[in-house]
């Protein structure tokens, strides 16, 4: 679109160009702007991570594989599918993931947490093995001193626990990701000791957590610039992850700073469930990067990923909720619905869907959706009923305008569908078929 009030050039398309109508005050200057050198790769840890949370319901396997193709369709690259170390039932649901991922061809990329044990590592070979595709192993280990003495460790135990099992990984065709749990707050001589052990036994994938939700932007930016000096001394081709935590509700920014500081993937779950206050919301980061121009995944089928991780989980999605919340495109204020009403009967889906929404319904497969409530003004009550095909008449319109003013919440559907009919068969049309 152009800077000026540009004419649309089809029915599809705006009234007026986008930049003149909306002043985008996130937008940098062009001089500075900065998009990633690279694609920007996502991991998904709903399968494992996610189901740490203790008011999570376990999913079967076909819930998990119904999950995973919602990962697939998303253009997620790579999901963490379980902890075969746990048990041999959870080992045989690993396998049979891997399986519906080799099976199907699909582009998603599996990985497997694990301790930093070659005895949590070996489940994983033979699932690799089995199904005849390769596993990352993401070997976990605590880095940060006060985990060091709560479970009275050192740093020369971490280091030889480190080499031995990512040796062990990259020699048995297992390929290792070294995962430093509660980087965020770990001394930098130990983040540049551990990564660098890492690296020099084999791991060419590296991830940085924030296992506690204790980062904030400026210190992601801090830590990620130090781990990317750690790196370049190796003198390795190493990928950077970032996972973080919603503790402070800093989890989206600091994985968008994580980008910007050079990270190549970061981790995610869906509607952010996970130990605690949740991981980083998968959909939210999701969506953020798409309004970025960071990614181009079609992000059509995202309510039906969250819908389906909500409903094999037991974890009900608040009603605002962004973009997959019941009530993230739906208004039943006066002032809120007259603008979205006034930009349809321009006939303009774009306006409309902008003009009281700074995320765009249409892109998710979604739509604006107008009520009827205490806080409308007749403009609602004229526009539920003529959407559903029934004449707006004077009677008809300030019956329900007063209904809805005596009540305390947004009508049902069925409340002003029996308003309609104590009107009698004359004062309404027949609702579309």
């Amino acid at each position: 679109m152009g800077d000026g009030a540009d004419f649309a050039s089809s029915p599809g398309e705006p009234a007026f160009s986008g930049e003149a109508l909306i002043y985008d005050w996130n937008r940098p200057d062009p001089a500075s702007a900065w998009f990633p050198p690279k694609p920007v790769l996502l991991n998904d840890e709903t399968l494992r991570d996610g189901l740490q949370s203790p008011s999570v319901v376990s999913p079967s396997l076909d819930r998990k594989i119904e999950v995973l193709h919602c990962m697939e369709d998303l253009g997620i690259a790579s999901a963490d599918i379980g902890l075969p170390a746990a048990g041999p039932h959870m080992e045989e649901q690993v396998f049979h993931l891997a399986r519906e991922i080799a099976d199907n061809r699909m582009r998603i990329r599996p990985n497997c947490a694990a301790r930093t044990l070659v005895s949590d590592i070996e489940p994983i070979a033979r699932v690799s093995d089995r199904v005849g595709i390769p596993i990352e192993v993401a070997m976990f280990i605590g880095s940060s001193p006060i985990r060091q003495y709560a479970e009275d460790w050192d740093l020369d135990l971490l280091l030889r626990h480190t080499e031995r099992a990512v040796s062990w990984a990259a020699e048995h065709g297992v390929p290792p990701m070294y995962v430093t749990e509660d980087t965020t707050r770990a001394h930098p001589e130990s983040v540049r000791r551990l990564y660098t052990a890492a690296i020099e036994a084999g791991s060419r994938r590296v991830v940085v957590c924030d296992t506690v939700g204790h980062a904030t932007p400026d210190g992601v930016t801090r830590l990620l610039r130090f781990v990317r000096e750690v790196i370049a001394a190796s003198g390795e081709e190493v990928q950077l992850d970032w996972h973080g935590h919603r503790d402070r509700g800093l989890s989206v920014p600091n994985s968008l700073t994580a980008i910007e500081a050079g990270a190549d993937c970061v981790h995610g779950t869906a509607i952010g469930i996970g130990e605690r206050c949740g991981n980083t919301p998968m959909d939210q980061l999701l969506v953020n990067l798409k309004l970025l121009g960071w990614i181009t995944n079609d992000l059509s089928s995202l309510r039906e990923y969250c819908r389906v991780v909500a409903e094999a989980t037991g974890v009900a999605i608040p009603p605002g909720y962004p973009v997959v919340g019941q009530d993230a495109f739906r208004t039943g204020t006066g002032v809120h619905a007259a603008a979205i009403i006034k930009a349809m009967a321009k006939g303009d889906d774009w306006l409309a869907d902008r003009v009281y929404s700074g995320v765009p319904a249409g892109d998710y497969g979604l739509r604006q959706r107008v009520e009827v409530g205490p806080m409308s003004g007749l403009s609602n009550v004229v526009y539920w009923l003529e959407q559903r095909g029934y004449e707006p008449t004077d009677d008809l319109k300030h019956r329900i305008f007063r209904a809805a003013k005596e009540t305390d919440r947004v009508l049902r559907d069925g409340e002003i569908e029996a308003l309609i009919r104590e009107g009698g068969p004359t004062s309404a049309a027949p609702a579309p078929s």
